[in-house]
C-alpha cells in the first residue's frame, strides 16, 4: 500500500505509511432563525470531506518500514519542502491510496512538521487534505453576442399569486359561491366588489357561464 500525491507529472510517495487514516464526512446544513419559532436546519448536501493522517520522513531509508524503493526516497527536508510547495499551490492534487478505492482530487488544508531531539534528521508531520470540487459553469450567449457564465443557475420562481376564477353554474348565488370557495357565505361582497363589471349593479343577477374572479 502506498500513499501518493500527484501534481501534474510530479508524483510524491509518502515513505512511511501512517498507522491510521481519518476520513471525516459531514452533512451540510443551512440554519435559519425564524422569529418566535427558533432555529431550523435545512439540509444542503454533503460537505467537503477531510482526510487526515500522521507519519514521519525518515533520515535513512529502512526497507522494513519504508513503502518506497530507494530510488523514490527523499531526504526529510526535501520531502517536507515538497509538501509545503503543494500546500501553497492553487491547483488541486490527486491523492490515492493503492489497493483501496481512495482516488480523489484534493487540496492540502494544513501541514504541520515536528522535529524531535532524540531522533535527529527525522521529520514528523501531520497533514489534512480536503476533497476538491470543480465549479461547474454553463455558458450562454447574451443579446449582445457576448458569452456569459451561469453558475448553478435555477429558473426563478414566480412568487406572485395567480388569480383564481369560478364559473357560475345554474342555481348559484354569490353567497353560495362564497361558502363553497371561501368558506364563509358572508364574504359574497368581496366577490361582488371584484366582479361588478361582469355582474352589473344587481348582485343577484349572476348568470350561468359567467367567470368570476375569486379573492
Amino acid at each position: 500500500m502506498q500513499f501518493r500525491l500527484k501534481s501534474g507529472q510530479e508524483e510524491f510517495i509518502f515513505p512511511v505509511n501512517p498507522e491510521e487514516v481519518t476520513i471525516s464526512r459531514q452533512k451540510g446544513f443551512d440554519t435559519v432563525n425564524i422569529l418566535s419559532y427558533g432555529e431550523f436546519d435545512f439540509p444542503q448536501g454533503d460537505k467537503v470531506k477531510e482526510i487526515s493522517f500522521a507519519s514521519f520522513f525518515p533520515k535513512v531509508h529502512d526497507g522494513a518500514i519504508c513503502s518506497v524503493p530507494t530510488a523514490d526516497f527523499h531526504d526529510p527536508q526535501v520531502a517536507m519542502n515538497t509538501i509545503n510547495r503543494f500546500l501553497a499551490q492553487k491547483t488541486p492534487l490527486q491523492f490515492t491510496i493503492s489497493n483501496t478505492s481512495v482516488n480523489v482530487p484534493v487540496i492540502i488544508a494544513s501541514h504541520q512538521s515536528t522535529f524531535r531531539g532524540g531522533e535527529p534528521g527525522d521529520v514528523y508531520f501531520e497533514i489534512t487534505l480536503r476533497t476538491w470540487r470543480e465549479l461547474k459553469a454553463a455558458k450562454t450567449a447574451s443579446s449582445s453576442g457576448k458569452t456569459a457564465a451561469l453558475v448553478n443557475k435555477k429558473p426563478r420562481v414566480d412568487m406572485k399569486p395567480k388569480s383564481k376564477s369560478y364559473t357560475v353554474k345554474a342555481g348559484d348565488s354569490l353567497s353560495k359561491i362564497a361558502k363553497l370557495e371561501l368558506g364563509n357565505s358572508s364574504d359574497w361582497q368581496k366577490i361582488y366588489q371584484l366582479n361588478k363589471k361582469t355582474i352589473g349593479s344587481n348582485p343577484n343577477t349572476i348568470k350561468p357561464g359567467q367567470k368570476l374572479v375569486m379573492p
